[in-house]
């Protein structure tokens, strides 16, 4: 067998919870690691084979080179044999830059800029010419963002109020603050005059002058004391270097937003570089145009010149539009694409090379995705596959599992229970082997139709017109389990976050922004248990509660109350080792000295949720915990970093820390995001008991089983983009399932008839 073919053996791999495995994966075929969230997927996958495959690639290097680059600790694995590179192609974001587009990113706007500057008229010269990024062809007002703040006078000064009594809002100008000294002190204003008693020479004065010295101050002694209006001010800060990166103003919120620049309209360009046409267009229109738009206008361009251009990009949109989001323009922000978005492109940029013998590492690829376009992801797999490429995806989803030429199951179980190979072989041979995921595919893991609950009333909204959204009117019942469905693009988020969210604020929402957290992070400082754990402790000893923080009084001074410490070794991978001192129990020795019912702050930490449900009396910390075992997570251990999670335990512990917070109406955005088929049903549970106590949940998803479940749907439409924001349906999942005109409908009757594992025809 030759090299290339020789399958990627892993040998003793230990990461995590992964106890001592030994698999082999195949080479040129799609193979799909799935098993029960939390059982050491992504241990095997990210931790271990991609980990190794990045660090032995580096080892390639100079020493020199390598001194220069991260450094990369071996993952804890025997070994690996017959490795290539590894692509990841994962859900993080393709930026926060507000100057990278979706253009940009997948190099479709650098083509265009050629064409242009090749094929267009009149010609005004090279490339850089129509680049936003360049001052040779930025809107010179916006400097290229295409955008400009637009703010809100009423939400930053209170024009009945004198500066001394606080008439400025904005927290930066907080009494004490520095930039509130320097308004009480420049010696311009009237400090006791209301501002609406200002004459429009002092008003503009405050708010909108230009940066110039304050002469005569006395300050002046010492420094070149300048002013400036507030709105000035904000507005320069916003707009430099810092608010670029960050991708909003320098204090976001609601004294001010964005809005398309005035000048170029929002298309980022000067009015030279807008003048160029190719075919009656210039390239500020093929970048304000939806992709499915953008393709047959490309196919009018003909000439010897325009054509080699013209057909790479051609490839690229047919890519994108393929893969389920024509819906996006090229001058679309990457800051304002959700994970799943952001794979997809990645993944499309892939397909254009050429390169062989490849590895690539995909994350759960069908995030974000409606039922019809998994069909097109699959399609895009396959190409990656048939070019001579490995393809390792970890996935939950059932048409993703089923197209798999190889399967690994891992489990069978989560954290301690998990760690282990439960299957490797065909999708055939999985149906009958007997393992939680076989099962669940086999049977659908259907139950009963619920009977659907009646509502108690319900919540208007009118007229509704964020994003795509065409002046829609709809009513969402209170009361009962709503799910919103539709295509991507199709105006699910814009209904909900931009409009119903805004409307209600009272709402819990669970998003799918990422787990804030760090190295000291941990699931009991999560969900707010830490301080109360650290209160029954004080109380039993009589000791201060800061005593038992590892972040305070009671931290290791050696590691810093981390626990490990991380030794850099120059040119060769950094070594993390457990702290001498404290062997990696983060505290001080005296601290294990004082315990509550024979047990150390520190053994405390290492117990699992279920463990320390039992431990503890205090009804909060129960409670708390509960939540955490409610979603799943039983297993964990109080302290095990927050970023040791895998995607499925980040989305659930977010789920859990919301749901102590009391609330009427809750939001879930595609809850079932890292979830196995077997804890869909404990999602459904938890969705169950909040409606049975009185509130209303709102869930944007996919997932056909839990929009079966649902008490009404409400699916928006019928595409994505300008060509979605309407309502298609609504009314209970039969309703909709009756809607021939839904795409959600037609694969809504499949499930409800149990028919989940295969499209439908009609």
């Amino acid at each position: 067998m030759s090299g290339m073919n020789r399958p990627i053996r892993i040998v003793g791999a230990r990461e995590h919870n992964l106890k001592n495995i030994t698999v082999e994966i195949p080479r040129d075929r799609i193979v799909v690691v799935t098993g029960v969230s939390g059982s050491g997927k992504s241990s095997l996958v990210f931790d271990t084979l991609t980990a190794e495959a990045q660090r032995q690639l580096l080892e390639t290097f100079s020493a020199y080179a390598r001194g220069r680059l991260p450094k990369m600790s071996r993952p804890n694995v025997e070994e690996i044999r017959n490795l290539s590179p590894v692509i990841v192609i994962d859900q993080k974001r393709l930026g926060k830059n507000p100057r990278s587009t979706v253009g940009t990113a997948t190099e479709i706007f650098t083509y265009l800029r050629l064409l242009y500057a090749r094929c267009g008229t009149p010609r005004i010269g090279e490339s850089n010419f129509f680049s936003f990024n360049e001052p040779a062809g930025m809107c010179p007002q916006c400097r290229g963002l295409g955008r400009e703040l637009v703010f809100d006078l009423e939400a930053l000064v209170d024009d009945d109020r004198s500066l001394n009594q606080g008439a400025i809002k904005h927290r930066h100008f907080a009494e004490g603050r520095w930039m509130w000294k320097r308004v009480m002190s420049c010696g311009l204003f009237d400090l006791d005059k209301p501002l609406r008693a200002f004459t429009p020479n002092e008003r503009n004065l405050l708010l909108f002058a230009e940066k110039a010295p304050l002469r005569g101050h006395e300050g002046n002694k010492y420094y070149n004391l300048t002013w400036e209006g507030l709105v000035t001010g904000i507005k320069r800060r916003s707009s430099g270097r810092e608010g670029e990166e960050q991708g909003s103003p320098a204090v976001e919120g609601r004294y001010f937003r964005f809005a398309p620049c005035g000048l170029c309209g929002g298309s980022r360009l000067n009015e030279r570089a807008r003048s160029v046409k190719v075919n009656s267009r210039g390239l500020d229109n093929l970048a304000a145009m939806e992709l499915t738009d953008l393709l047959p206008f490309l196919r009018t361009i003909k000439g010897p010149v325009a054509a080699p251009v013209v057909r790479r990009v051609e490839e690229l949109v047919r890519h994108l539009v393929n893969i389920g989001i024509g819906y996006v323009s090229l001058n679309q922000s990457v800051t304002t694409l959700s994970g799943g978005e952001s794979q997809r492109i990645k993944m499309a940029r892939q397909l254009g090379g050429d390169l062989t013998g490849l590895i690539y590492v995909l994350d759960e690829p069908s995030i974000g995705l409606h039922p019809r376009d998994v069909a097109h992801l699959l399609a895009m797999i396959e190409k990656l596959r048939d070019k001579g490429n490995s393809i390792i995806v970890v996935e939950h989803d059932p048409s993703v599992i089923r197209s798999a030429d190889h399967v690994i199951d891992i489990g069978p179980g989560a954290g301690r229970t998990g760690g282990e190979v439960v299957f490797t072989g065909t999708v055939e041979r999985l149906l009958r082997s007997g393992s939680i995921t076989g099962e669940c595919l086999k049977s659908g893991r259907q139950a009963e139709t619920p009977a659907r609950r009646v509502p108690t009333g319900a919540i208007r909204i009118r007229n509704a017109r964020a994003n795509n959204l065409r002046n829609i009117d709809v009513d969402i019942p209170t009361g009962v389990f709503v799910c919103v469905t539709g295509v991507a693009g199709s105006g699910k988020s814009s209904l909900i976050e931009d409009v119903f969210i805004r409307e209600h604020p009272e709402a819990v929402v669970m998003d799918q922004a990422p787990v804030q957290g760090s190295v000291r992070s941990n699931p009991a400082t999560y969900v707010e248990i830490f301080g109360l754990i650290r209160k029954v402790f004080a109380t039993a000893t009589g000791r201060s509660p800061a005593l038992f923080s590892f972040n305070s009084a009671g931290a290791c001074p050696n590691c810093k109350g981390t626990g490990f410490l991380r030794i850099e070794m120059h040119f060769l991978d950094a070594v993390t080792i457990p702290c001498e001192v404290c062997r990696g129990r983060r505290y001080l020795p005296e601290v294990l000295e004082w315990t509550y019912r024979d047990r150390t702050i520190a053994d405390v930490l290492a117990m699992t949720v279920a463990e320390a449900r039992t431990f503890f009396d205090p009804p909060e910390i129960r409670r708390r915990l509960g939540t955490l075992e409610d979603v799943g997570l039983e297993y964990l251990e109080l302290g095990q970093r927050l970023d040791s999670l895998s995607g499925g335990e980040a989305q659930r512990i977010k789920l859990a820390a919301e749901l102590w917070k009391k609330g009427r109406i809750y939001v879930l955005d595609e809850p079932t995001i890292g979830l196995h088929l077997a804890d869909i049903g404990k999602l459904l549970k938890i969705i169950d008991r909040l409606v049975e106590a009185g509130n209303t949940v709102i869930v944007i998803e996919h997932n056909l089983d839990v929009i079966r479940r649902a008490d009404w749907v409400i699916d928006l439409g019928p595409e994505g983009g300008k060509r979605g924001g309407t309502i298609v349906a609504q009314g209970t999942p039969e309703a909709v399932a009756a809607v021939k005109t839904s795409y959600t409908g037609r694969y809504l009757r499949a499930a409800i008839r149990g028919r989940m594992t295969q499209p439908p025809n009609s």
